[in-house]
């Protein structure tokens, strides 16, 4: 298993699944889940809220691991560290009204064209996307 690269948020709110538009070059026309590296000394969650703060101006409270993405095939890919993350209420920023970004929900996720490791993303989420949203109301 390679080491993970980054840590990926998954971010739910009413069944529903935020996307971000990537911002680099011609890749500008994709989408992806929001990521980060942690920084040195630096946990998972930590990033993961520093880059939700950051990015968006909003505040993330409970996270939980969903899973870890292995590469495909591709050894150039390292793995990813998908956390589930719910945003504090009245806390989302930019996450409401941001050009960057969309709420998808489940049917909606094929529709959008999406990085190469972030279907890979999107898979899991087929698999766990009962489970995700039957916690939110526990």
């Amino acid at each position: 298993m390679q080491a993970v690269a980054a840590v990926v948020a998954i971010i739910v709110r009413d069944e529903r699944v935020f996307a971000a538009r990537c911002t680099q070059g011609q890749d500008a026309t994709s989408w992806e889940f929001p990521a980060a590296r942690a920084e040195v000394g630096e946990s998972a969650v930590e990033a993961l809220r520093r880059l939700a703060r950051e990015r968006f101006g909003a505040r993330l409270s409970t996270m939980w691991l969903l899973d870890t993405v292995e590469p495909a095939d591709d050894a150039s890919q390292a793995s990813l560290e998908c956390y589930v993350c719910f945003p504090v209420p009245g806390g989302e920023g930019a996450l409401n009204e941001s050009a960057e970004g969309v709420w998808v929900g489940r049917d909606e996720l094929a529709d959008l064209t999406w990085q190469p490791q972030d279907r890979r993303v999107v898979e899991v989420l087929g698999r766990y996307w009962d489970q995700i949203f039957a916690s939110t109301h526990l």
